[in-house]
C-alpha cells in the first residue's frame, strides 16, 4: 500500500529533566531531544517494515494543537492534494491521535489513518512469532481497539431489546461491540496468566542452576540480536530493520574462563511506547528484572543515539530498574563503531575507556567483543580466589560441577584415583565446595540450591 508519513511537530518544549542518556553524563544535563528529522526518519522505517511503500514524508510544524484534528486546515489541504497527486490511500501519522482525531482526518482526507500507536500494534503483530508474542500483542490491540470503537460509533441507534410490545430499549451496536471485545480481552488475560506462570516456573528451574543472567537491552535497530548472534553463535533474525525481532530467546554460553551464564535477548525499545504494548509484554519485559547484569546496546552510528538511550533508561526505571540500581547492573556497550569514520571511531573508543561501564564494540566485525567478554565475567565473577584442592576419589561427581562454576588452571590425575586441581574460586563457591566436600556443616538455605 502507498502511503505518506506525516509528522506533527508541536511548538511547546518537552519538560527536562528525569533520566540521563547514560552512566557518566553530567548530573545536569538535560534530557537530549530527538530532532524532527531523525523522528521522520524513523517514522518512515517503521512504515518499511510491515512493507508499505512510502511516497513522501513531512514535518508539519503544529502551534496549536486542534482537538478536531490536530493539525490545521491548511496542512489538511495541502496533504489532501499530496495523497491524490501521489495515489496514496494511507496516512501514517506519527503522533497519538483521539478517537475523533483520527476519524475526522479520514473523512477530510478520504484515506485510512492510523496513528504512532496502531502502526507499532501492526508490526508487532505480524512479527509475534510465538504463542506468548501473539496473546500479548492480540490483547494490547484489543484495549486499543475498545478505545476506538467507544467513540467512534456513538452515532449508532439504540436497538429495541425483547420481543413483541413489552420490549424496551436494547443494548446499543456499540455496546455489543464492546461487549464482544470485553469478553475476548478477558479470555486472553487468562491465557496470558498462564503465560506468566509458564515464565515463573522456568525461572524457579533457572535459579537451581547456579547460572547468571544477561539480558540485552536497548533501543529498536541497535544491533541487539547481531550481538547476540556474534557472541552465542545464535541464529537468531538479525536484519537492518525496526523490530526485526520480538519474542525473547534464550542461549547458554561460556564466558572466557569456563563459566556458563545465559544470555537472553529481549524485545527492541522505542521512544512513546504505548501503554497498551508495556502492559501486555509486562511478562517478557520482567526477565530484564531477574537479569545480574544488563546489557545496554546503543547504536552509536545513529545521530540521535543519546535521546535513544534515554528512552531506554525510562523504560527500565518505570519497569522498576532506577538509575542508582541501573549503575551497578548495567553496561553500555556502544554499537556500531564499525560505521563511524577513523577520526569520530578514535574518538568513541576513547570515550568509552575512560568510563565505567561503558565498552566500545561493533557487533559485525567483532571488534572490542573479547574485551566485553572479559567485562562481563568479571563483574559476574566477584573477587576470585586462588587455591589448589583435591578431589577424593568417591567424590569425582564434583569435578564436572566445578568445571562449570569455577576457573580450572590446572589439573592432576593422581596414582590413587583422586584428582587435583588448581581453582580460582568466589567466596561463595569455595563455601559451598567446603560444603559438598562434607568439610563444613550444612547451611539451613543453600545458596547454590535456590
Amino acid at each position: 500500500m502507498r502511503a505518506v508519513v506525516v509528522v506533527p511537530v508541536l511548538k511547546q518544549a518537552r519538560p527536562q529533566g528525569g533520566h540521563r542518556a547514560g552512566q557518566g553524563d553530567s548530573p545536569a544535563a538535560p534530557v537530549p531531544q530527538r530532532s524532527s528529522e531523525a523522528r521522520l526518519d524513523e517514522a518512515i522505517g517503521l512504515a518499511k517494515a510491515i512493507d508499505l511503500t512510502v511516497v513522501e514524508g513531512l514535518i508539519v510544524p503544529v502551534g496549536q494543537p486542534r482537538p478536531a484534528t490536530l493539525i490545521g486546515t491548511g496542512k489538511i489541504e495541502e496533504i489532501k492534494a499530496l495523497l491524490d497527486a501521489k495515489n496514496a490511500g494511507l496516512v501514517i501519522v506519527d503522533h497519538p491521535l483521539t478517537p475523533v482525531q483520527q476519524r475526522n482526518l479520514e473523512k477530510e482526507w478520504n484515506a485510512k489513518v492510523i496513528d504512532r500507536t496502531g502502526l507499532i500494534l501492526e508490526i508487532f503483530g505480524r512479527r509475534a512469532s510465538t504463542k506468548e508474542g501473539t496473546l500479548q500483542v492480540d490483547l494490547a490491540h484489543l484495549n486499543y481497539q475498545k478505545g476506538r470503537l467507544v467513540r467512534s460509533w456513538t452515532h449508532l441507534e439504540r436497538q429495541r431489546g425483547g420481543a413483541g410490545f413489552m420490549g424496551g430499549p436494547g443494548e446499543t451496536q456499540i455496546e455489543a461491540d464492546r461487549r464482544l471485545l470485553q469478553e475476548r480481552i478477558v479470555r486472553l488475560e487468562r491465557e496470558l496468566e498462564q503465560v506468566v506462570r509458564t515464565r515463573q516456573l522456568h525461572r524457579a528451574k533457572r535459579r537451581k542452576v547456579p547460572h547468571p543472567i544477561v539480558a540485552l537491552v536497548g533501543y529498536t535497530n541497535a544491533g541487539k540480536s547481531t550481538l547476540f548472534n556474534r557472541i552465542t553463535g545464535a541464529g537468531v533474525l538479525a536484519e537492518d530493520m525496526l523490530f526485526a525481532t520480538l519474542d525473547p530467546t534464550l542461549r547458554r554460553m561460556k564466558l572466557p574462563h569456563g563459566r556458563t551464564v545465559i544470555l537472553s535477548d529481549t524485545v527492541g525499545f522505542i521512544s512513546d511506547l504505548p501503554t497498551h504494548l508495556v502492559a501486555a509484554f509486562r511478562a517478557t519485559l520482567e526477565e530484564v528484572l531477574e537479569a545480574d547484569l544488563i546489557l545496554h546496546v546503543r547504536d552509536m552510528s545513529d545521530p540521535d543515539n543519546a535521546a535513544q538511550a534515554s528512552d531506554v533508561l525510562r523504560i527500565l526505571a518505570d519497569l522498576g530498574i532506577g538509575e542508582k540500581e541501573g549503575a551497578e547492573r548495567i553496561i553500555e556497550v556502544w554499537n556500531k563503531i564499525d560505521r563511524l569514520d577513523p577520526e569520530a571511531h578514535e574518538a568513541i573508543a576513547e570515550r568509552a575507556a575512560s568510563r565505567k561501564n561503558v565498552m566500545a564494540v561493533s557487533a559485525i566485525t567483532g571488534e572490542g567483543i573479547d574485551a566485553l567478554m572479559e567485562e562481563i565475567a568479571r563483574r559476574l565473577s566477584g573477587v576470585l580466589t586462588e587455591t589448589t584442592i583435591t578431589i577424593p576419589p568417591d567424590r569425582l561427581s564434583l569435578v564436572s560441577w566445578i568445571y562449570g562454576d569455577a576457573v580450572v588452571d590446572d589439573r592432576k590425575d593422581n596414582d590413587d584415583g583422586s584428582v587435583t586441581l588448581d581453582v580460582r574460586l568466589t567466596e561463595r563457591q569455595a563455601a559451598d565446595l567446603e560444603r559438598r566436600l562434607g568439610n563444613a556443616p550444612k547451611p539451613v538455605k543453600e545458596d547454590w540450591e535456590r
